[in-house]
């Protein structure tokens, strides 16, 4: 959503017309973004003036990783580092453990500290904790107080040090892992084939589409500039326009929006 259809407290040109336009189109919002729960991103779309939309059909790497581990180990104990957003999705699945955790997870936003790195690779080295990741961004983009452009850690750089200190292969959940697309998915009751992933990174966003046989279309209104050189070596999109009134345009002329 970030980078698509907002920039922090700015909407996008085109973002509520295509919102409109996809209305009656089963849809779900997806976001490698843990730090907020469900709710808190439908407060932020409806106070942006793009709706609320109903926060079952919000999905986030928080939301998909406490879904996994509740897979993987039913009843988990956790060590969890990271925003609000990760805490809630794995209270309602697991059990906060910093002394026996099953697994140290580790999200984005403030809380890694030498205290939690400490209690986190002693889990992981001692109590043979599994390490897992929201999400790999290394970077996200947020705007500051005075209104200019910020660059924060991401994901991947919060999971960094706990890899470099104890040798561990972090498992990943987000995008472009194939985890939160299926989830997307099976709440619309559909297939890959049937669906449109529309997102502004190659390397994420587009990538996992391509890897699950989902046609992608990337908008140019984020991280990744017009013009720019696509990144060799990824999968190239369906589309790939410059904004999203351009988006809604070729859509039109493919007949994707029907008549």
């Amino acid at each position: 959503m970030d980078g698509v259809l907002f920039h922090g407290d700015r909407v996008l040109p085109g973002a509520r017309a295509l919102l409109d336009r996809i209305a009656g189109f089963p849809h779900v919002f997806l976001t490698n973004n843990p730090i907020l729960p469900p709710r808190q991103v439908a407060d932020r779309l409806e106070r942006l003036g793009l709706g609320r939309p109903e926060e079952d059909l919000i999905l986030t790497s928080a939301e998909a990783t406490a879904a996994w581990l509740a897979a993987e180990h039913p009843g988990f104990r956790y060590f969890a580092v990271g925003a609000e957003g990760l805490h809630e999705a794995l209270s309602r699945w697991g059990v906060p453990d910093a002394r026996n955790a099953d697994f140290v997870v580790t999200g984005e936003g403030a809380g890694l500290d030498f205290e939690s790195l400490t209690t986190g690779i002693n889990l992981i080295l001692k109590g043979g904790a599994r390490l897992v990741a929201t999400n790999p961004d290394a970077t996200v983009d947020a705007t500051a107080a005075d209104g200019s452009h910020l660059v924060l850690p991401g994901g991947g750089s919060l999971v960094a040090p706990f890899a470099v200190a104890t040798g561990v292969e972090p498992v990943i959940i987000g995008k472009p892992r194939p985890l939160l697309y299926r989830m997307a998915m099976e709440r619309l009751a559909t297939k890959p084939e049937a669906c449109v992933m529309v997102g502004d990174r190659p390397d994420t966003d587009i990538t996992g589409a391509a890897r699950l046989g989902m046609r992608s279309a990337l908008v140019r209104t984020g991280r990744f500039a017009p013009g720019e050189c696509y990144p060799e070596g990824l999968p190239a999109p369906t589309w790939d326009v410059d904004s999203l009134a351009a988006l809604v345009a070729v859509w039109e002329q493919a007949g994707v929006l029907g008549d």
